[in-house]
C-alpha cells in the first residue's frame, strides 16, 4: 500500500511539476544581439539628433552659444572651413552655403528620427553613413591613424544596423515594414 502510494506521488509530482527548462547561451544569443543592436541604433540616433539641436541652438557644446543657426551662424562654415587633404577646395567651396546649411541640417535631423524611431533603415544608414564618410574625408589623413578614424567605424556600424534590422527591436521598425508603401518600396526599410 505504501509503495502505491508513492508511485501515485511521483506520478503526481512528474505531471504538475513546473518544467525547468535550461536555454543553451547560443538560444539566448539572438536576443540579447537584437538588444545590443537596439542600444547601438538608439546611442547613434541620439547622437545625430543631439548634433541637430546643439547646432541649431547653439548650447555651448559643439556649436559655441550665440553661434547657433537661429542666431544667425552657420551649422557647416567652422568644420568646413578648416577643411584638409585633397577634397579641402570642395569642402571650403561648400562652407557656409545655404545648400551645404539646409542639406545638413536636414541629414542631422531626418537620420536621427529615424534611427530612434527604428524606422526607414534602409535609407537612414545609407544617409548617415555617406555623412561620416563625408566628414572623415574633410581632414584628411585622420590626426590619429594613417586611414582609420571613428567616421568609417560608425559608417560600417549603421551598414551593420540596417542589415540585421534593429528597427524592429526597441522601435517601430515592424509597424513601418507593415505600411502598404513599404511593402510596394522595400528600400524605404
Amino acid at each position: 500500500m505504501a509503495a502505491m502510494i508513492a508511485t501515485a506521488d511521483r506520478d503526481t509530482a512528474r505531471t504538475t511539476a513546473p518544467a525547468v527548462t535550461h536555454q543553451p547561451a547560443e538560444a539566448a544569443a539572438p536576443k540579447a544581439a537584437r538588444y545590443v543592436w537596439a542600444g547601438v541604433r538608439l546611442a547613434l540616433g541620439w547622437t545625430f539628433l543631439w548634433a541637430f539641436v546643439d547646432k541649431v541652438f547653439g548650447l555651448g557644446f559643439a556649436t559655441p552659444e550665440g553661434k547657433g543657426w537661429l542666431d544667425g551662424g552657420s551649422p557647416t562654415r567652422g568644420f568646413l572651413t578648416g577643411a584638409e587633404g585633397p577634397f579641402a577646395g570642395f569642402y571650403h567651396n561648400l562652407a557656409g552655403t545655404a545648400f551645404a546649411n539646409w542639406a545638413f541640417m536636414l541629414g542631422l535631423l531626418g537620420i536621427g528620427v529615424a534611427l530612434t524611431l527604428g524606422i526607414g533603415m534602409r535609407i537612414a544608414a545609407a544617409a548617415g553613413a555617406l555623412l561620416y564618410v563625408m566628414m572623415w574625408s574633410v581632414a584628411l589623413p585622420p590626426q590619429t591613424n594613417p586611414f582609420l578614424d571613428e567616421h568609417l567605424i560608425f559608417a560600417a556600424v549603421l551598414a551593420g544596423l540596417a542589415l540585421v534590422g534593429a528597427g524592429g527591436t526597441l522601435g517601430f521598425g515592424a509597424y513601418w515594414a507593415r505600411l502598404p508603401i513599404v511593402r510596394r518600396l522595400p528600400w524605404l526599410r
